[in-house]
């Protein structure tokens, strides 16, 4: 009696392709995908901040609409809500944009070899050169003007911008004053003393700046004069 053949079984062929070169290749146009969508939400932000600017220092913030920033920059009225709570949100977001960087540069680390004095005179050249010479003035200008009627945004400027920046210049002071570089002791309670040129500055040139424009570096060098003595270099 015969027996019955088995069909033999073959064991299944090995895959030639390498796993993680085809992984790599499935998962690259989700990659740049994810990545042109991440560039496109961040030009739709930058767009909304920059419109945000042109309207609130042209209407103020009582009298700017979400409608109006939206037009400006482009975009749906629903996008600015995918990146911003509400109106006064996005104002907040423009303090931060606009001014923090500029006005950090008070709290950044002393440089080794650096005087207090070149610190403050660096401090004037930036400000000049980003907040004075720009639409970024205007925003300070507008806090100025709607402060009152508007405490929170006051106190998120006071918060965010004002209040580590005064920290910071009196961390400066007392350092010139421990170095010998400051005379008066008494600088430290005012820090605001030293910045009061940059702030008048930019009342003046809104109110006066056509009537007589206002040097400000050379009304702060004039300042740092007082509070340093004069340059013998």
């Amino acid at each position: 009696m015969q027996r019955s053949r088995q069909p033999s079984r073959r064991p299944p062929a090995q895959s030639t392709a390498t796993p993680g070169r085809a992984g790599a290749k499935a998962a690259r146009p989700s990659t740049d995908a994810g990545a042109r969508r991440a560039a496109n939400a961040a030009a739709r932000r930058a767009a909304i901040i920059d419109a945000a600017l042109d309207e609130f220092t042209a209407r103020g913030f009582a009298a700017t609409r979400l409608d109006d920033v939206a037009k400006r920059a482009g975009v749906a009225k629903g996008t600015i809500y995918l990146h911003f709570a509400d109106k006064e949100s996005l104002f907040q977001e423009l303090v931060r944009a606009s001014l923090v960087p500029t006005m950090n540069r008070l709290t950044a680390p002393l440089p080794e070899g650096v005087s207090v004095r070149q610190i403050l005179e660096g401090f004037a050249d930036g400000f000049f050169r980003d907040i004075v010479q720009t639409r970024r003035g205007d925003i300070v200008r507008l806090i100025i003007a709607e402060g009152t009627r508007f405490p929170s945004l006051a106190e998120f400027h006071y918060r965010t911008v004002v209040e580590p920046d005064m920290a910071g210049l009196r961390r400066l002071i007392e350092l010139g004053i421990a170095r010998g570089e400051i005379r008066s002791t008494a600088l430290a309670q005012f820090p605001q003393l030293v910045v009061a040129p940059a702030m008048l500055t930019v009342i003046w040139q809104a109110l006066f700046g056509r009537f007589a424009p206002l040097d400000m570096q050379a009304m702060l060098r004039t300042q740092l004069d007082l509070i340093f003595g004069e340059r013998t270099s």
